[in-house]
């Protein structure tokens, strides 16, 4: 089993969210049917970017470090291309 962080772009409000989970499909189709609280008012959402891991502690960590300054700044080199490529937001 494989455990992935991931980051989605909210069409909506261009604004970009960070998490993790067992299922990435299930969980996009979650986010964009309004089954998740916290990002309800966003939707709908593309995925733009996942990192697979085999430990669920990994996976956790990593959505951490992504979600501090220097990860931000990691996704925001990582995923230049399209954030300068479609005009979107970045973190």
């Amino acid at each position: 089993m494989y455990y992935y962080v991931y980051v989605l772009h909210s069409q909506k409000d261009d604004k970009l969210y960070t998490g993790f989970t067992d299922d990435l499909k299930r969980r996009l189709k979650e986010h964009n049917a309004g089954e998740e609280p916290s990002t309800r008012h966003r939707i709908p959402f593309e995925l733009i970017y996942c990192e697979a891991c085999i430990e669920k502690k990994d996976a956790i960590a990593r959505e951490q470090y992504l979600k501090s300054g220097k990860g931000k700044k990691y996704l925001n080199g990582r995923l230049r291309q399209y954030l300068e490529c479609f005009g979107k937001v970045r973190f």
